[in-house]
Protein backbone atom coordinates (compact mmCIF):
# COMPACT_ATOMS: atom_id res chain seq x y z
CA UNK A 1 0.00 0.00 0.00
CA UNK A 2 2.70 2.17 0.74
CA UNK A 3 3.55 2.04 -2.99
CA UNK A 4 0.32 2.94 -4.41
CA UNK A 5 1.17 6.04 -2.27
CA UNK A 6 3.98 6.50 -3.91
CA UNK A 7 2.89 5.63 -7.92
CA UNK A 8 -0.15 8.09 -6.67
CA UNK A 9 2.23 11.32 -5.75
CA UNK A 10 4.40 10.08 -9.14
CA UNK A 11 0.71 10.58 -11.23
CA UNK A 12 0.34 13.44 -9.44
CA UNK A 13 2.85 15.48 -9.87
CA UNK A 14 3.42 17.35 -12.91
CA UNK A 15 6.67 17.74 -14.22
CA UNK A 16 8.30 20.59 -15.99
CA UNK A 17 9.39 19.84 -19.36
CA UNK A 18 11.68 22.93 -20.23
CA UNK A 19 11.10 26.80 -19.36
CA UNK A 20 10.57 29.19 -21.84
CA UNK A 21 11.62 32.91 -20.64
CA UNK A 22 11.85 31.80 -16.87
CA UNK A 23 8.30 30.14 -17.50
CA UNK A 24 8.15 26.19 -16.59
CA UNK A 25 6.11 24.10 -19.38
CA UNK A 26 4.43 21.22 -17.55
CA UNK A 27 4.09 17.78 -19.35
CA UNK A 28 0.70 18.51 -19.10
CA UNK A 29 0.83 21.64 -21.80
CA UNK A 30 3.21 19.60 -24.18
CA UNK A 31 0.82 16.68 -24.31
CA UNK A 32 -1.97 19.26 -24.56
CA UNK A 33 0.20 20.61 -28.06
CA UNK A 34 0.71 17.21 -28.85
CA UNK A 35 -3.39 16.79 -29.11
CA UNK A 36 -3.94 19.82 -30.88
CA UNK A 37 -1.37 18.98 -33.59
CA UNK A 38 -2.56 15.27 -33.92
CA UNK A 39 -6.37 17.15 -34.30
CA UNK A 40 -5.02 19.85 -36.79
CA UNK A 41 -2.63 17.61 -39.03
CA UNK A 42 -5.76 15.07 -38.97
CA UNK A 43 -8.46 17.78 -39.85
CA UNK A 44 -6.55 18.53 -42.70
CA UNK A 45 -5.67 15.75 -43.85
CA UNK A 46 -9.94 14.80 -43.92
CA UNK A 47 -10.93 17.80 -45.33
CA UNK A 48 -8.71 17.77 -48.53
CA UNK A 49 -10.60 17.23 -51.79
CA UNK A 50 -13.39 18.08 -50.31
CA UNK A 51 -16.97 18.08 -52.96
CA UNK A 52 -19.73 19.82 -53.21
CA UNK A 53 -21.11 17.32 -55.57
CA UNK A 54 -20.78 13.73 -56.37
CA UNK A 55 -18.90 12.83 -52.58
CA UNK A 56 -16.62 9.80 -52.14
CA UNK A 57 -17.89 7.82 -49.73
CA UNK A 58 -15.07 8.88 -47.18
CA UNK A 59 -16.34 12.29 -47.24
CA UNK A 60 -20.08 11.11 -46.59
CA UNK A 61 -18.22 8.83 -43.52
CA UNK A 62 -16.28 12.38 -42.21
CA UNK A 63 -19.46 14.39 -42.68
CA UNK A 64 -21.55 11.83 -40.99
CA UNK A 65 -18.99 11.73 -38.00
CA UNK A 66 -19.02 15.31 -37.68
CA UNK A 67 -22.65 15.37 -37.72
CA UNK A 68 -23.19 13.07 -34.79
CA UNK A 69 -20.50 15.02 -33.02
CA UNK A 70 -22.08 18.06 -33.38
CA UNK A 71 -25.58 16.40 -32.88
CA UNK A 72 -24.43 15.64 -29.41
CA UNK A 73 -23.79 19.22 -27.98
CA UNK A 74 -26.99 20.58 -29.85
CA UNK A 75 -28.96 17.98 -28.05
CA UNK A 76 -27.63 19.20 -24.65
CA UNK A 77 -28.91 22.56 -25.23
CA UNK A 78 -31.28 22.40 -27.18
CA UNK A 79 -32.47 25.06 -30.75
CA UNK A 80 -32.06 27.79 -28.84
CA UNK A 81 -28.20 27.37 -27.76
CA UNK A 82 -27.24 25.80 -31.00
CA UNK A 83 -24.02 28.10 -31.12
CA UNK A 84 -22.50 26.64 -28.22
CA UNK A 85 -22.47 23.48 -29.76
CA UNK A 86 -18.81 23.94 -31.38
CA UNK A 87 -17.41 24.66 -28.02
CA UNK A 88 -18.65 21.52 -26.71
CA UNK A 89 -17.62 19.42 -29.42
CA UNK A 90 -14.40 20.77 -28.84
CA UNK A 91 -13.96 19.69 -25.32
CA UNK A 92 -15.38 16.46 -25.88
CA UNK A 93 -12.71 15.89 -28.93
CA UNK A 94 -9.83 16.79 -26.88
CA UNK A 95 -11.16 15.55 -23.20
CA UNK A 96 -11.86 12.43 -24.86
CA UNK A 97 -8.09 12.25 -26.66
CA UNK A 98 -6.44 13.49 -23.72
CA UNK A 99 -8.20 10.36 -21.39
CA UNK A 100 -7.40 7.55 -24.27
CA UNK A 101 -3.56 9.13 -24.70
CA UNK A 102 -2.48 7.70 -21.83
CA UNK A 103 -2.60 4.04 -23.81
CA UNK A 104 0.13 5.45 -26.04
CA UNK A 105 2.18 6.06 -22.68
CA UNK A 106 1.68 9.52 -22.68
CA UNK A 107 0.54 10.76 -18.87
CA UNK A 108 -3.06 12.21 -19.79
CA UNK A 109 -3.30 16.04 -19.21
CA UNK A 110 -6.49 15.67 -16.90
CA UNK A 111 -4.23 14.31 -14.39
CA UNK A 112 -3.46 17.54 -14.03
CA UNK A 113 -5.58 19.68 -11.37
CA UNK A 114 -4.77 22.95 -13.51
CA UNK A 115 -5.76 21.31 -16.77
CA UNK A 116 -9.04 20.61 -15.48
CA UNK A 117 -9.70 23.53 -13.61
CA UNK A 118 -9.14 25.23 -16.60
CA UNK A 119 -11.65 23.47 -18.44
CA UNK A 120 -13.83 24.33 -15.62
CA UNK A 121 -13.53 28.01 -15.45
CA UNK A 122 -13.54 28.53 -19.35
CA UNK A 123 -16.82 26.58 -19.61
CA UNK A 124 -18.41 28.38 -16.19
CA UNK A 125 -17.34 31.98 -17.95
CA UNK A 126 -19.19 30.58 -21.35
CA UNK A 127 -22.16 29.65 -19.39
CA UNK A 128 -22.66 33.14 -17.30
CA UNK A 129 -21.35 35.11 -21.26
CA UNK A 130 -24.91 32.82 -22.46
CA UNK A 131 -26.84 34.31 -19.42
CA UNK A 132 -26.03 37.83 -19.85
CA UNK A 133 -26.13 37.57 -23.82
CA UNK A 134 -30.07 36.10 -23.41
CA UNK A 135 -31.05 38.77 -20.46
CA UNK A 136 -28.92 41.50 -20.80
CA UNK A 137 -26.88 42.48 -17.55
CA UNK A 138 -30.03 43.99 -15.78
CA UNK A 139 -31.61 40.87 -15.49
CA UNK A 140 -29.03 38.51 -15.48
CA UNK A 141 -27.97 40.75 -12.12
CA UNK A 142 -31.70 40.58 -10.99
CA UNK A 143 -31.63 36.45 -11.49
CA UNK A 144 -29.45 36.21 -8.45
CA UNK A 145 -32.18 37.33 -6.52
CA UNK A 146 -35.05 34.86 -7.10
CA UNK A 147 -36.93 32.75 -6.57
CA UNK A 148 -36.30 35.23 -3.08
CA UNK A 149 -33.96 37.92 -2.28
CA UNK A 150 -32.66 36.11 0.97
CA UNK A 151 -31.15 33.02 -1.68
CA UNK A 152 -29.00 35.96 -3.27
CA UNK A 153 -25.81 34.99 -1.20
CA UNK A 154 -26.69 31.39 -2.18
CA UNK A 155 -27.21 32.16 -6.08
CA UNK A 156 -24.16 34.17 -6.37
CA UNK A 157 -21.59 31.40 -4.10
CA UNK A 158 -23.06 28.63 -6.93
CA UNK A 159 -20.97 30.75 -10.25
CA UNK A 160 -18.01 29.35 -8.22
CA UNK A 161 -19.51 26.30 -6.56
CA UNK A 162 -20.12 25.12 -10.54
CA UNK A 163 -16.80 25.26 -11.73
CA UNK A 164 -15.05 23.18 -8.79
CA UNK A 165 -17.67 20.53 -9.15
CA UNK A 166 -16.86 20.30 -12.75
CA UNK A 167 -13.38 20.30 -12.14
CA UNK A 168 -13.11 17.81 -8.89
CA UNK A 169 -15.48 15.63 -10.90
CA UNK A 170 -13.45 15.19 -13.83
CA UNK A 171 -9.74 14.82 -11.68
CA UNK A 172 -11.04 12.68 -9.30
CA UNK A 173 -12.72 10.09 -11.86
CA UNK A 174 -9.33 10.34 -13.70
CA UNK A 175 -7.33 9.80 -10.88
CA UNK A 176 -9.85 7.26 -9.17
CA UNK A 177 -9.88 4.81 -12.23
CA UNK A 178 -6.00 4.90 -11.37
CA UNK A 179 -6.54 4.02 -7.84
CA UNK A 180 -8.71 1.21 -8.79
CA UNK A 181 -6.57 -0.27 -11.34
CA UNK A 182 -3.75 -0.42 -8.81
CA UNK A 183 -5.26 -1.66 -6.31
CA UNK A 184 -6.30 -4.45 -8.28
CA UNK A 185 -2.85 -5.32 -10.18
CA UNK A 186 -1.47 -5.03 -6.07
CA UNK A 187 -4.37 -7.30 -3.96
CA UNK A 188 -5.78 -9.25 -6.51
CA UNK A 189 -3.42 -12.16 -7.80
CA UNK A 190 -4.96 -11.89 -11.03
CA UNK A 191 -3.87 -13.95 -14.02
CA UNK A 192 -1.62 -12.50 -16.89
CA UNK A 193 -3.81 -10.85 -19.28
CA UNK A 194 -6.47 -9.99 -16.81
CA UNK A 195 -5.39 -6.85 -15.46
CA UNK A 196 -5.27 -5.87 -19.04
CA UNK A 197 -9.18 -5.75 -19.45
CA UNK A 198 -9.70 -3.94 -16.31
CA UNK A 199 -6.61 -1.27 -18.13
CA UNK A 200 -8.81 -1.18 -21.01
CA UNK A 201 -12.11 -0.58 -19.38
CA UNK A 202 -11.03 2.21 -17.25
CA UNK A 203 -8.71 3.73 -20.23
CA UNK A 204 -10.88 3.14 -22.88
CA UNK A 205 -14.70 3.22 -21.64
CA UNK A 206 -14.55 5.13 -18.48
CA UNK A 207 -11.90 7.91 -19.80
CA UNK A 208 -15.03 8.42 -22.55
CA UNK A 209 -17.69 8.38 -20.49
CA UNK A 210 -16.28 10.78 -17.95
CA UNK A 211 -15.37 13.13 -21.60
CA UNK A 212 -19.03 13.26 -22.03
CA UNK A 213 -20.41 13.92 -18.77
CA UNK A 214 -17.86 17.04 -18.37
CA UNK A 215 -19.59 18.18 -21.19
CA UNK A 216 -22.90 17.27 -20.53
CA UNK A 217 -23.52 18.67 -17.74
CA UNK A 218 -21.63 22.40 -19.28
CA UNK A 219 -24.31 22.29 -21.38
CA UNK A 220 -26.78 21.90 -18.90
CA UNK A 221 -25.65 24.91 -17.17
CA UNK A 222 -25.45 26.29 -20.64
CA UNK A 223 -29.15 25.61 -21.20
CA UNK A 224 -30.16 26.68 -17.38
CA UNK A 225 -28.84 29.87 -18.64
CA UNK A 226 -30.57 30.50 -21.40
CA UNK A 227 -34.02 29.23 -19.64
Amino acid sequence: MGNLGETLMEELNCETVFTVGGVGISESVVVTWIIMAFVVLVSILLTRNLKVEHPGRGQLMLEQAVTWLQGIGEGIVGDEGKCYAPYLTSVLLYLGIANLIGILGFKPPTKDMNVTAALAIMSILLVEAAGIRKKGVKKWLKGFTEPVLLVTPINILEIFIKPLSLCMRLFGNVIGAFVIMKLIETVLPLPIGIPVVFSLYFDLFDGLIQAYVFVFLTGLYIKEALD
